[in-house]
């Protein structure tokens, strides 16, 4: 940590020190059940976060959907499927040792983030992957979260990264291919991966 100084802060009241009171808007924004604001919101919304933790730590895992990324079981809890990914259920093996989730909700063009926080639980019941089934196919599991919180984001941060108004910045960066090769010091064929990807990825979205 070269560098680093040592003017850590380590306890609340150095924070808040810090920061001082947060105002009024960023308190009463809270609710703990679904709204019709938030439904509204969130409905729109196909793409999110989810950030779980587990003895090893965190994860955060995008989801992501051709529609709405989760459905309202009713306004205190939310369903999301569980759709083909790689495998690695990390998300999935800390919800079963530890329930605490947060989700952040995304809307492509829009500067606001929606925030839920809550409990998970994972269900294989058919009446609930079955919500979700389509072309005769369905997710494997479904995560049901409870709420606890549910708040809109500060649009500060969307709107110093310009994320929607720089147009596309992907240019030039390192492929997932790319990334493979050098991780295994050539063993994986990046180029082979990155040029089959898509073919792969479309025959199994579901």
């Amino acid at each position: 940590m070269s560098g680093i100084t040592d003017n850590w802060i380590t306890d609340e009241a150095g924070l808040e020190a810090l920061f001082g009171t947060p105002p009024e808007a960023a308190l009463v924004k809270v609710a703990r059940r679904m709204t019709p604001a938030y439904r509204a919101w969130i409905a729109r919304s196909r793409f999110c976060l989810l950030a779980t933790v587990g003895p090893e730590g965190t994860d955060c895992s995008p989801r992501g959907d051709d529609g709405p990324v989760v459905l309202e079981a009713d306004p205190g809890t939310l369903l999301l499927p569980d759709w083909r990914g790689n495998n690695r259920i990390d998300s999935l093996r800390n919800i079963v040792r530890d329930g605490r989730v947060s989700l952040t909700f995304m809307v492509a063009g829009s500067n606001n983030v929606v925030r839920v926080n809550g409990t998970a639980r994972l269900s294989t019941d058919p009446a609930l992957t079955g919500r979700f089934e389509r072309e005769g196919r369905a997710p494997r599991l479904v995560v049901v979260i409870a709420l606890t919180e549910i708040y809109s984001q500060c649009a500060r941060a969307l709107l110093r990264s310009r994320l929607w108004s720089d147009g596309d910045q992907s240019a030039g960066l390192p492929s997932v291919g790319q990334m493979l090769s050098e991780m295994t010091e050539g063993r994986i064929d990046g180029a082979a991966y990155d040029r089959e990807w898509p073919a792969r990825a479309a025959g199994s979205m579901w």
